[in-house]
């Protein structure tokens, strides 16, 4: 078994907030009016932009944190 790149766990959170953005931004215009907040296209963007950022940092962080702990437990790998 081959470790996961670091780059392709970046990769990887990158691509699974990426895919959240969009679905986050839209929510945005209903979600802010339900709790009493008007919000205009941009501070919408910007919210969703910081919590994005966030969300990137937290996946990437726990993907190398379980893929350590996994390759730990196995110990470590045969050289080819």
């Amino acid at each position: 078994m081959t470790r996961q790149l670091k780059r392709h766990s970046a990769a990887e959170a990158v691509m699974n907030t990426a895919s959240g953005f969009a679905i986050s931004y839209a929510a945005g215009f209903f979600i802010f009016p339900t709790l009493g907040w008007q919000v205009t296209p941009e501070q919408n963007l910007a919210a969703v932009s910081f919590y994005t950022a966030i969300s990137v940092v937290r996946s990437y962080l726990w993907r190398r944190a379980f893929n350590w702990w996994h390759h730990r437990q196995k110990g470590p790998l045969p050289c080819p």
